[in-house]
C-alpha cells in the first residue's frame, strides 16, 4: 500500500489557494439543543444527494447551507433549483476540502461515488464534523474499518445510508424472524435484481472544463476520463464502484445480516458470476450468486441485472427468510408443509428502530451526542458494506469455467441450488439462447476471520481487502 498521508499532512502540502492550513484536526463534541440550528453541507448533488438536501431541509432547525459538487454545471443547476424551491440562498463549493475548514458547518452529508466514501468520512471526522455517508460506506473492507476508527477517535456521530434500518416495518419483520415463532432461521436471502443493461462504449478523452476531475478521481488510481464514469455508470468500474451487489444490493445485504442474530462478518465466502448478454465498457458483474456462512445460518444473495423489459424475468429487490418451518416473505409466512400462506401480525412484535427516518434520526443523535441513538451507526455500515466486498473478492479471484460445470458449492442446500437454477434460467432468457459456449467466473471458496477481518491462508484475497491509493488522496493507516 502507498505510504499513508493523513489530512493534517495533506493540508500542509496542498495549495494555499485551495485550502486553509490552520484548521484544527479535532473539535470537541458539544450537544445541540432542540432550538439550536444544525448546518449541513451536502457533498455530491447529481443523484442521491438530491434526497439528502430535501431530507434535511424538511427538518426543524436544520439547514443545508452549502452545496458541493466537483461538476460546476451540476452545482449551478442545483443551486438555482433549490433556491427557487426553498426561498433561501445556498453557498456553493466545488472543492469539498474547503468545507472541512468551515467552522459554521456542523455536519457533512456524503453522496459522492463509492471510492470517496471512507476518505471523506475520515477527513470529516478529523475536521470535527459529524457525518452522514451514503451506502456503501467503503470501497473496500480495510478502509471501512478506518472510518469506524475515525468516528470513535474523534467522537463523531456517523450515520450510514442504509435506510431500511430506520424502517419500523423492516424492524418488525426482523423481529418476527428473531422470535422463532415461524421456525429457526436457516437461510437469510437478499435479492438485487434491477434492470442493468449495456452502457456501451465511450472514448478516453480530456475531461470537460466544468469538472474538477482530479478531485473527482481522488483515491482511484485509474485517472483516465470517459463519459461512462460521470455521473452514474462509475458503479460498473472496479476503481470507482462495487457493482450492483455493492450499489443497490447493500440495502438488502444489510437486512439479510440484520435478520441473523448477532451477525457481523462471515466465516466462509463464495461467489460466482460475470457480465453477460452484451459487450460493453463495464467491468463489474451484472449477474452474481453469493453465499456466506454465519454459524448454522447461510446468507444467500442474488444479483441479476438482465431483468425488466428486455427479459422474461421480473425485477425484484427484497429479502426473504427460510426457516425450519417455512418461509417469511413480504409480510406473509409460507408453511413448509404447503399450507396456505398466512399474513404476519406485526403488531405482536416490537422493534428498537428509532423514529425520524434515516435523516431525522441522524439529527436526533447529533443533538444527544449518543451513538446508541443511531439506527445505522458506523460499524453496522462497515459490516453491511463489507458483506458486499467479500463476495466480489471471491469471484474476482476465480477462473473462467464453462457453464457445463455446476459449482459444488450450490449442491448442499436446496435454497442455494434453487438460486443457482434461477441464475441459469435468467441468463438463458437474458441472452436469448443457451449457455453452451459461454463461461462464468467460478469464485474461490474463502475462509474468513471475522475478528481480525482477514482471510485465512489466502494472501491474494487479503491484498484485495484494501487498495493502493492515489496521492494525495490516501486513506490513512493511523486516522
Amino acid at each position: 500500500m502507498t505510504e499513508t498521508l493523513n489530512r493534517r499532512t495533506f493540508l500542509k502540502t496542498a495549495s494555499a489557494a485551495a485550502l486553509a492550513s490552520s484548521v484544527p484536526m479535532f473539535v470537541p463534541s458539544t450537544a445541540f439543543g432542540a432550538n439550536d440550528r444544525i448546518n449541513i453541507a451536502v457533498l455530491g448533488l447529481r443523484g442521491r444527494g438530491k434526497s439528502h438536501v430535501s431530507g434535511f431541509m424538511e427538518l426543524d432547525n436544520v439547514q443545508v447551507t452549502t452545496l458541493c459538487d466537483p461538476d460546476m454545471n451540476v452545482l449551478k443547476e442545483r443551486q438555482k433549483q433549490y433556491e427557487e424551491e426553498y426561498g433561501t440562498t445556498f453557498k456553493v463549493e466545488q472543492d469539498f476540502r474547503k468545507i472541512l475548514d468551515d467552522d459554521d458547518i456542523h455536519a457533512i452529508s456524503i453522496a459522492t461515488p463509492n471510492h470517496w466514501h471512507s476518505l471523506a468520512t475520515v477527513w470529516g471526522c478529523q475536521a470535527g464534523k459529524d457525518v452522514y455517508v451514503e451506502k456503501p460506506m467503503s470501497h473496500n473492507v480495510w478502509e471501512g474499518r478506518k472510518a469506524v476508527e475515525a468516528a470513535r477517535k474523534y467522537n463523531r456521530i456517523v450515520q450510514h445510508g442504509t435506510q431500511r434500518r430506520a424502517s419500523e416495518s423492516w424492524g418488525k419483520t426482523v423481529a418476527a424472524v428473531h422470535s422463532e415463532k415461524y421456525g429457526k432461521l436457516t437461510v437469510s436471502k437478499g435479492y438485487c435484481c434491477k434492470p442493468r443493461w449495456s452502457i456501451g462504449y465511450e472514448p478516453f478523452e480530456q475531461p470537460p472544463a466544468h469538472l474538477m476531475y482530479d478531485l473527482w478521481v481522488g483515491p482511484a488510481l485509474d485517472d483516465r476520463y470517459h463519459a461512462n464514469l460521470v455521473h452514474y455508470d462509475w458503479h460498473w468500474f472496479w476503481h470507482t464502484g462495487n457493482g450492483d451487489t455493492g450499489n443497490q444490493g447493500v440495502h438488502q445485504m444489510d437486512v439479510a445480516m440484520w435478520a441473523i442474530k448477532g451477525a457481523t462478518l462471515p466465516t466462509r465466502v463464495w461467489s460466482m458470476g460475470g457480465r453477460f448478454g452484451y459487450d460493453d465498457q463495464g467491468e463489474t458483474p451484472n449477474t452474481q450468486l453469493s453465499i456466506m456462512q454465519f454459524g448454522d445460518v447461510i446468507m444467500l444473495f442474488e444479483t441479476r441485472g438482465l431483468v425488466g423489459n428486455e427479459s422474461k424475468m421480473d425485477r425484484i429487490v427484497s429479502n426473504e427468510f427460510f426457516t425450519t418451518e417455512g418461509r417469511i416473505f413480504e409480510g406473509k409466512f409460507y408453511p413448509k408443509n404447503g399450507g396456505d400462506p398466512e399474513p404476519i401480525n406485526f403488531d405482536e412484535f416490537e422493534t428498537d428502530v428509532k423514529p425520524g427516518g434515516i435523516f431525522g434520526n441522524f439529527i436526533d443523535a447529533m443533538r444527544s451526542r449518543n451513538e446508541a441513538d443511531l439506527n445505522a451507526p458506523v460499524e453496522l455500515g462497515h459490516y453491511s458494506s463489507a458483506l458486499c466486498h467479500l463476495p466480489n473478492v471471491s469471484m474476482r479471484l476465480g477462473p473462467q469455467v464453462p457453464f457445463s460445470k455446476v459449482p459444488n458449492e450450490v449442491m448442499d442446500n436446496e435454497h442455494v441450488f434453487d438460486s443457482y437454477q434461477t441464475i441459469i434460467k435468467n441468463l438463458s432468457w437474458g441472452i436469448g439462447g443457451n449457455l453452451q459456449d459461454m463461461t462464468y467466473q467460478y469464485g474461490v471458496e474463502l475462509e474468513f476471520d471475522p475478528m481480525n477481518e482477514k482471510f485465512v491462508g489466502n494472501e491474494a484475497a487479503n491484498e484485495m481487502l484494501s487498495r493502493t491509493y492515489r496521492e494525495p488522496y490516501i486513506v490513512p493507516q493511523d486516522v
